[in-house]
């Protein structure tokens, strides 16, 4: 593998010689800024042989760079053993950033690269600046990997799916009108939809052309009196096309999105620039105004309907029975010898596809034994696969796709003896995880402003960990959605009732071990006073959370009692689906502390 990268990064050079490029930027998109990407974009990790979600390539005549973030150090240290790369640890506070280092590293009058398809407006504009006062030339090419990719894929070509009114709660029609409403109080005569969850969700349909996101690799350009879908027609049974019809959403070829915006025929566009590609917004006619602004289909999909979260509460059953039968099994199973990480992957997908509307994994299961757990986005295969023993922690972070609703839980679960520092470890966690799901909060608060809650308690031991707290999911969609999000760093969109949002702490000590504890929650209206509208958070998630791993002095009693009510509720609501010594295992998993 490290020889079959070397020359494939020789290759990039060649083409970069041949075109006048002194630096060419591969990063980890797709035409429609997607977190997960289809094969046929995957060319950062073709380049690089680094598979994480988030990544940079930069390369010039002398060297390969990758940059990524904190989740993937440790995983990206092997991954690029021997490449001949140099892994650059973004957010370390001493690597400088992709703009940084190539206005240091290239000279005047130097070419920098990239595909206008996969790379954002906001991006290449963060970078415009510096290069003007350096005189580094920017330019936009299409996709250079059909040339360099012997053998790439193809677009994938899954059957698209109508998801039915009485699953998604509303109707196409009534998603475009309320659309247009939007964008015609912002005085915008159209939108072009580029977001493949957001055409998804819009349009009602659900399809398979992204390993977990249940979606269809297509555009809309959606104008007060028109809605056309750009998809290749292949994908479309005749029902789906009598379907789209019905709801007002005409149908065109996937390419032809780029004659379709220089041939647009209002005065003004809608584009979200931090998910737009360039090459989108260079194909609109220049005589055209395009408003810059951040998606309204967004935060319309972000608010769940009663509909959708009765949809939610069916999947976090289903996955609830799944954990449950899981957590019996494992210990002993493991005190019995031969269990690995991917063992517990293959055994919870085999107990979650016995239930009927399961779809298939939300994302790909992290099942991260001992020191492995530390690795934030770890993530099992054949060449490294642990073998579970009995003791230490397992940590287990996972998700379902259902046909009414997308499950994501961490549950860290000790396998046998903890160290004092495992033990006391998990309790900061769990503690910082109940604080957050305690929260009462005023209407107009953001998830920054919540963020302090989780991390408190570890704070005060002088620890911290560097991934956010919580994301939207999605209905039966993404497993990650926005606008929203429960992080450090300043995420001004507000919690509205009908958000979901996951509460994910954690805590990771490299060589020893990771703790996360994740619920999927549920924003709803809490009371109204005098002061406001007050909100809180509801946890949707049905499965026990270890109570053996507690340092009972380090928890707290308000902690202990909203834990008690907790399992209160998720042995309400999963008995029935148990008895005999599965039941009995359910009944002490959610024993009162």
């Amino acid at each position: 593998m490290n020889t079959i990268i070397r020359e494939r990064v020789e290759k990039m050079r060649a083409y970069m010689r041949a075109n006048g490029f002194n630096a060419f930027v591969v990063v980890s998109s797709d035409p429609h800024s997607s977190e997960y990407v289809a094969d046929c974009w995957k060319s950062r990790e073709w380049l690089s042989g680094f598979d994480g979600s988030a990544g940079t390539v930069v390369v010039t005549e002398e060297k390969a760079l990758l940059w990524t973030d904190s989740r993937y150090w440790l995983a990206a240290e092997k991954a690029l053993a021997g490449t001949g790369f140099q892994l650059m640890k973004d957010g370390d506070g001493e690597t400088p950033s992709i703009v940084d280092w190539l206005c240091a590293n290239l000279e005047t009058g130097n070419v920098v690269a990239v595909d206008g398809t996969v790379c954002t407006v906001v991006e290449t504009n963060a970078w415009r600046g510096p290069f003007s006062v350096k005189g580094i030339k920017l330019d936009f090419v299409r996709d250079p990997f059909d040339e360099l990719w012997t053998g790439r894929p193809s677009v994938p070509l899954g059957e698209a799916q109508v998801m039915p009114e009485e699953i998604a709660g509303e109707s196409a029609m009534s998603k475009l009108a309320r659309l247009r409403a939007a964008l015609e109080a912002d005085g915008v005569e159209g939108m072009l939809v580029t977001m493949l969850d957001e055409v998804a969700w819009l349009a009602n349909l659900r399809g398979c052309d992204v390993e977990y996101n249940p979606v269809v690799v297509s555009y809309m350009i959606v104008t007060l009196d028109n809605a056309v879908l750009y998809i290749d027609d292949r994908k479309l049974t005749d029902d789906v096309r009598k379907y789209l019809s019905a709801q007002g959403i005409s149908v065109d070829a996937y390419g032809n999105v780029w004659q379709a915006l220089k041939e647009y025929d209002k005065a003004t566009i809608l584009v979200q620039p931090s998910k737009c590609n360039v090459a989108a917004v260079k194909a609109i006619s220049k005589e055209k105004a395009v408003f810059r602004a951040d998606s309204p289909v967004a935060k319309m999909k972000a608010v769940k309907n009663a509909v959708e979260i009765e949809g939610f509460k069916r999947a976090m059953l289903s996955e609830g029975v799944a954990m449950v039968k899981l957590l019996k099994w494992l210990r002993p199973a493991v005190e019995q010898g031969g269990v690995t990480e991917l063992d517990v992957d293959r055994k919870l997908t085999e107990l979650r596809s016995t239930d009927e509307n399961f779809r298939g994994l939300s994302f790909s299961t992290i099942a991260a034994y001992g020191a492995n757990g530390a690795i934030v986005h770890y993530e099992p295969t054949p060449q490294e696969n642990a073998l579970l023993e009995p003791k230490g922690f397992l940590l287990l972070d996972c998700g379902g796709q259902y046909s009414g609703g997308t499950t994501d839980i961490t549950r860290t679960i000790p396998l046998g003896p903890l160290t004092d520092e495992e033990r006391a470890d998990y309790t900061l966690v769990l503690r910082g995880h109940i604080s957050l799901a305690m929260a009462k909060f005023p209407k107009g608060t953001c998830g920054t402003q919540l963020d302090v809650l989780a991390r408190q308690w570890l704070w005060q031991a002088g620890e911290n960990y560097l991934h956010g707290t919580g994301h939207g999911v999605g209905h039966f969609l993404n497993v990650h959605e926005g606008p929203h999000q429960i992080r450090m760093n300043n995420v001004p969109a507000h919690l509205l009732p009908g958000m979901t949002v996951t509460n994910e702490p954690g805590l990771y000590k490299a060589g020893r071990h990771g703790i996360r504890i994740e619920n999927t929650m549920l924003v709803n209206e809490f009371r109204e006073t005098e002061f406001g509208v007050f909100y809180g958070l509801e946890p949707l998630t049905l499965c026990p959370i270890d109570t053996a791993a507690i340092v009972p002095e380090l928890l707290g009693n308000d902690a202990k009692e909203y834990l008690n009510v907790y399992h209160a509720m998720v042995y309400d609501k999963l008995s029935p689906f148990f008895d005999g010594e599965e039941l009995e295992f359910l009944k002490e998993a959610c024993k009162a502390i």
